[in-house]
């Protein structure tokens, strides 16, 4: 996420933008209850123009 965001910008979407493939939560939520990591980065690409090389 700081690839793309930057590193502030990054830390503050996380905690912020709740994402509706994660169960309406966070990135900091899902990842604190367990969501795998790699499960919550393609739900951010689902919503965001992630570059293809970052995905």
């Amino acid at each position: 996420m700081h690839r793309h965001f930057g590193e502030a910008y990054a830390e503050s979407w996380a905690k912020d933008y709740v994402i509706a493939d994660l169960d309406g939560k966070t990135v900091e939520q899902a990842l604190a209850d367990g969501v795998a990591a790699k499960r919550v980065w393609r739900a951010v690409c689902t919503v965001v123009d992630v570059d293809p090389k970052l995905r």
